[in-house]
C-alpha cells in the first residue's frame, strides 16, 4: 500500500476518509440518527476535496496536462470523484441522508480496487486530447457514468426499500430509506441526466470526428453509443410507462455494471503517448 505524499499515496488517504465515513455512519443507524451527521459529513468532506480525492487527482491533471482520465486507474477514480459530487448537489436537494452512507461506501470501494491492481496504473497516458473539446467531451462522458453510478445506489435503494416493507422491516437502515414513490421520482430524474450528460458529450465529440474521422477509435465508439443506446432505451420505456418501480431499479443496477465493464474495452482504444511510471506494489 503506498502511501507515500504522492499522488496515489494521497488517493490513498481519500479511500481512507471514505470507509471512515461509511463505518461511521453504519454506526448511528441502530440508534436511528442520521447516518450523514455531522461527525460523518465531515469524514467525507475531508475525503472528498480539503486533502484527498479531489487533491489526488488534481496532482494527476498537472502531472499529464490535462483531464486525468489517461489509464484505467484514473478512469475508476473519476468515476467515483464524479459521483462524490453528485451527491453534495442531489444529496440536499432530494433531502435523502441515507445517500451519503451509500455514496461513501461506494466511492470507498471503487477507489480501493483501483489502487488494488497496480496494472491498471502501470502505464499513465499523457497528451491524450487532441483538443480542449475532446477533452471536454471524454470528461462529461466519465461524468455521465459517476451519473449512473449514483442512480445504482438510488436503485438499490428501492430495492432494499421494496424488500423492508415487504418483510415489515422498520429497524436500522430501512428506518432512513425514502418511500418507494420518492425513489421512483430520484431514479427517474438521475436516469434522465445521466443520458442528458452522455448525450452532450456525444454531440460534441460527434462535432470533431466529423472534420477528422480517421482520428476516430470506431472499438471506443461503438461502445459508448452501446452504453448510450441501452440506458437511453431504459429512459424512453420509463417515460411511457413501461419501465418502473422495482423493474426499473435491478435494470438500472444491471446496465451500471455494464457501465462500468466498458470502461476497460474503452480505455484500451487510446491513441496516445505514453509516460511509463514505476508501477506501484
Amino acid at each position: 500500500m503506498d502511501l507515500e505524499l504522492t499522488d496515489r499515496g494521497i488517493i490513498w488517504l481519500g479511500a481512507l476518509f471514505y470507509l471512515a465515513g461509511f463505518i461511521v455512519g453504519c454506526f448511528r443507524l441502530p440508534r436511528r440518527q442520521q447516518p450523514a451527521g455531522g461527525r460523518t459529513m465531515l469524514i467525507i468532506l475531508l475525503a472528498f476535496g480539503l486533502s484527498s480525492h479531489t487533491a489526488g487527482l488534481y496532482l494527476r491533471g498537472m502531472a499529464t496536462g490535462g483531464c486525468p482520465l489517461g489509464n484505467q486507474f484514473e478512469i475508476i477514480q473519476f468515476v467515483a470523484w464524479s459521483a462524490m459530487v453528485l451527491y453534495f448537489v442531489v444529496g440536499p436537494a432530494f433531502r435523502v441522508s441515507l445517500l451519503g452512507l451509500f455514496t461513501s461506501g461506494y466511492a470507498a470501494s471503487l477507489a480501493t480496487i483501483a489502487l488494488l491492481i497496480p496494472q491498471w496504473d502501470a502505464v499513465r497516458n499523457a497528451r491524450i486530447f487532441p483538443n480542449a473539446w475532446i477533452e471536454f467531451h471524454a470528461a462529461l462522458a466519465v461524468f455521465s457514468y459517476g451519473v449512473f453510478g449514483l442512480l445504482a445506489l438510488t436503485s438499490v435503494m428501492h430495492l432494499l426499500q421494496n424488500w423492508a416493507l415487504k418483510q415489515k422491516r422498520l429497524d436500522g437502515l430501512f428506518w432512513f430509506l425514502p418511500s418507494l414513490v420518492q425513489l421512483n421520482q430520484i431514479n427517474y430524474r438521475m436516469l434522465l441526466a445521466g443520458v442528458g450528460l452522455l448525450t452532450i458529450s456525444l454531440s460534441v465529440g460527434a462535432s470533431w470526428w466529423v472534420r477528422d474521422t480517421a482520428s476516430v477509435h470506431w472499438p471506443k465508439l461503438l461502445i459508448t453509443l452501446a452504453v448510450w443506446l441501452i440506458y437511453a432505451s431504459a429512459l424512453f420505456l420509463r417515460w411511457r410507462g413501461k419501465l418502473f418501480g422495482t423493474r426499473l431499479a435491478w435494470v438500472c443496477v444491471a446496465l451500471f455494471f455494464f457501465a462500468m465493464a466498458s470502461l476497460g474495452p474503452v480505455n484500451t482504444n487510446h491513441r496516445d503517448t505514453r509516460v511509463i511510471l514505476t508501477p506501484a506494489p
